[in-house]
């Protein structure tokens, strides 16, 4: 490494997504004196817009990719370097970038993301879905697929399976139910039916403190089949590295080569045992095959149900790991278990002057009893403004609490054309055997779950337009003892806002 820095800056932050950019427009506008730099792989960053303040947690806003320039416009004491980051040398307070230019900074905030969970790498026929670039080639290799199988059960498998047109789709999910990230198997039981769409009636609601859900056998399937038609225009400027937005498939057309409408069907319980190519499954001993697939297939899929299935390709959406390379060598990073940079409430790693926000740090302090980290967009925004803000004032002497959008997990997102508000410990997570459920569902309209521990409410799932999650989120926060009104809580006869009022 060549030791001659080209520029020392002030603030110097690696990622061009979310978190990265949140945190340039943060320490740009507070310390509008300092010299901030970015650096990011790719011509475009991602921006935040349109965004909403719904409720005290709440925010909802849109992704939109947008040209460095536009960032570089707004603030004049900004800096894009378009280059990948080669080595991190935390003890020199350096960055070396791909093209060979080394780069010092005071402050440093790594905000590189994570990179897909591949089930296999450098397969041709196996493909990723994480940013722009992946996005695109998904449209064009399905635009003449008749079958594709999709693996995972997080957020981009859901919008995927619900949003392919024209190919029939094999969705093989590791869970008793989908959307296991989400929600639990009560609220997948009401989604389920919109993989089929036909028009569900619409039923009166049920008022009740507890379901059952039947649980599917291990190695059964369901298939849904539908008519729908999806209308899309071609997509805008790519980019690499940056995760995609949260409505990633508008605007594009997710086609395939097949006249039907949707088929889809889905393996329950069951994760990928061996992908090979049909001269492979020829010389190989005799598979549990569809009559349809013997050697006419790119590729197959073996699950560990025991069945196997040909295909087109093969979509990888098992989730992400944080991105560290290229920052962990000849440095000392604590990192959590699950492969993030660790940090403190303050968003800082266990390097001097090194911060991380986003999907690549693991957030280390004590939580609140009703927040958890999700690698989402809203979280990303949030530890991205945050870690300005700690930055700032670290530089200013200034003294800076937890913010408060810590305080509370919260986070809106859309599935299968149905809003969805996550609260709290909406799935239970961590509470044990001390909770209750309490559950009102409409089929095709709504579906509203609270969690209870102690007769106070700790989490929610709401699908539909409800209206509840501001009152929700105040009861939560609050701690208020529900037990009271416990019968009346989900009652669609009472107006639960002016009861709370």
């Amino acid at each position: 490494m060549s030791d001659k820095k080209e520029k020392t800056f002030k603030f110097l932050i690696v990622g061009g997504g979310i978190a990265g950019v949140t945190c340039v427009e943060q320490l740009s506008s507070q310390i509008q004196s300092a010299d901030v730099a970015l650096i990011t792989a790719g011509p475009h960053i991602k921006a935040v817009t349109n965004y909403k303040q719904v409720s005290k947690t709440l925010e909802e806003f849109d992704v939109e990719e947008q040209p460095s320039s536009v960032l570089e416009e707004k603030f004049p004491n900004l800096t894009v370097i378009h280059s990948a980051v080669k080595a991190l040398h935390t003890q020199s307070h350096s960055v070396e970038t791909a093209d060979g230019r080394v780069f010092g900074y005071e402050k440093l905030c790594i905000c590189s993301g994570g990179r897909p969970k591949l089930l296999t790498q450098d397969n041709p026929y196996v493909l990723g879905i994480r940013d722009t670039d992946s996005a695109q080639e998904f449209q064009k290799r399905l635009s003449s697929a008749k079958r594709i199988v999709v693996v995972g059960n997080g957020g981009i498998a859901l919008e995927l399976v619900y949003e392919v047109e024209g190919c029939e789709v094999i969705w093989a999910v590791k869970d008793k139910a989908i959307g296991n990230t989400f929600f639990d198997a009560g609220a997948a039981q009401f989604l389920v039916p919109l993989l089929d769409a036909v028009k569900p009636e619409r039923a009166v609601p049920c008022k009740r403190t507890r379901y059952t859900t039947e649980e599917t056998a291990v190695g059964s399937s369901h298939t849904f089949t539908a008519d729908r038609n999806l209308r899309g225009c071609g997509s805008g400027p790519t980019e690499s590295g940056s995760a995609l937005g949260p409505d990633w498939h508008e605007g594009i057309v997710l086609q395939g080569a097949e006249q039907v409408s949707r088929r889809v069907s889905v393996e329950y319980q069951c994760e990928v045992e061996k992908i090979f190519t049909s001269e492979e499954l020829l010389s190989s001993p005799r598979q549990t095959l569809r009559t349809d697939t013997v050697g006419t297939w790119p590729v197959y899929i073996q699950l560990t149900n025991g069945k196997t299935f040909g295909c087109d390709f093969i979509v990888s959406a098992t989730g992400v790991v944080p991105n560290t390379e290229p920052f962990l060598h000849g440095n000392n990073f604590a990192l959590a278990d699950d492969g993030g940079l660790q940090v403190d409430d303050h968003m800082m790693t266990s390097e001097p002057d090194v911060y991380a926000a986003g999907d690549v740090c693991t957030a280390c302090w004590e939580h609140s009893p009703m927040w958890q980290q999700m690698r989402l967009w809203t979280q990303a925004r949030q530890m991205g403004w945050y870690a300005g803000r700690c930055m700032a004032a670290h530089v200013l002497s200034e003294l800076i609490e937890l913010d408060f959008c810590f305080e509370l997990f919260s986070h809106i997102t859309k599935f299968f054309n149905y809003k969805v508000v996550l609260l709290g410990k909406f799935n239970g997570q961590g509470l044990g055997p001390d909770q209750e459920l309490l559950v009102r569902c409409t089929k095709g309209v709504e579906y509203v779950k609270v969690v209870l521990s102690g007769g106070r409410m700790v989490g929610a799932v709401l699908i539909g337009d409800t209206d509840l999650e501001e009152t929700f989120e105040n009861l939560i926060l609050n701690q208020m003892d529900l037990t009271p009104y416990r019968d009346e809580l989900l009652n669609p006869n009472i107006d639960i806002e002016d009861y709370f009022d």
